[in-house]
């Protein structure tokens, strides 16, 4: 059957291929800064604050101070951080973050319900199921983000020997805690840095063992970074 005619002669017949992704789709991606600078030092700030707390060298009787202290300043950056690590494509960070705002949110509201120095054995329930979770985290940074991982693995530590002694196990344990807490207030101060500085100076200066993407999103070119972007959460159809 011939196909009818335009001004210009034969139109062309309709086409039944459908239009190729590319074609029709568009992907805007908007630069932010790195938010987990202010993740690790909010997380480096709460430790230590804490820490001195479980190691007795505030006064017991001031405790709300620095629960109260914690609850303003230290849960919204680790919160604020979280958010913008999802906006930044980066879930594990974000999860990461947002669970540790959260869980440093609800100790602190029941340690200002509860009498000072006394173990809850509550706190010791939450704690324990806690330490899995923030083990799994670590778990997933290690094969990317190796420092990342030594600081969750240490976070973890702490929450289990503060569960233990929160279950009555014995002021050996909060005293364990505490120095792990410590120990945490280092790693997140040094990770913390190199991040700052690696932003500024546009590559690695102060090691961080970047690995696998997490290396190639500061050593590749923007290319490589975006072959995958499709199958990320927000582009795709389905999560």
């Amino acid at each position: 059957m011939p196909h009818d005619s335009g001004p210009n002669g034969p139109s062309e017949p309709p086409t039944t291929e459908p239009l190729a992704t590319d074609a029709v789709t568009r992907i805007v991606l908007r630069p932010i800064a790195s938010p987990l600078p202010l993740g690790f030092f909010a997380l480096g700030m709460g430790s230590t604050v804490l820490s001195s707390l479980q190691l007795g060298w505030v006064p017991a009787a001031q405790s709300s101070i620095l629960l109260l202290l914690v609850l303003i300043f230290v849960v919204p950056l680790q919160l604020i951080g979280g958010l913008f690590a999802f906006l930044a494509r980066d879930a594990g960070a974000g999860t990461a973050l947002l669970l540790l705002g959260a869980a440093w949110a609800g100790t602190s509201v029941t340690s200002l319900d509860s009498a000072p120095g006394k173990p809850v054995v509550a706190q010791a329930v939450f704690l324990l199921a806690l330490v899995p979770f923030v083990l799994a985290l670590a778990g997933a940074a290690a094969q990317s983000k190796p420092l990342f991982a030594v600081l969750l693995t240490l976070t973890a530590v702490r929450f289990a020997l503060t569960g233990l002694y929160e279950a009555g196990l014995g002021n050996a344990l909060q005293v364990a805690a505490g120095w792990t807490g410590l120990g945490i207030g280092v790693f997140a101060l040094y990770g913390g840095l190199a991040l700052l500085v690696e932003d500024g100076k546009q590559r690695t200066v102060l090691p961080l063992f970047r690995r696998g993407k997490a290396r190639e999103s500061i050593e590749g070119d923007l290319r490589e970074q975006l072959t995958e972007a499709q199958q990320e959460a927000g582009v795709r159809h389905q999560l």
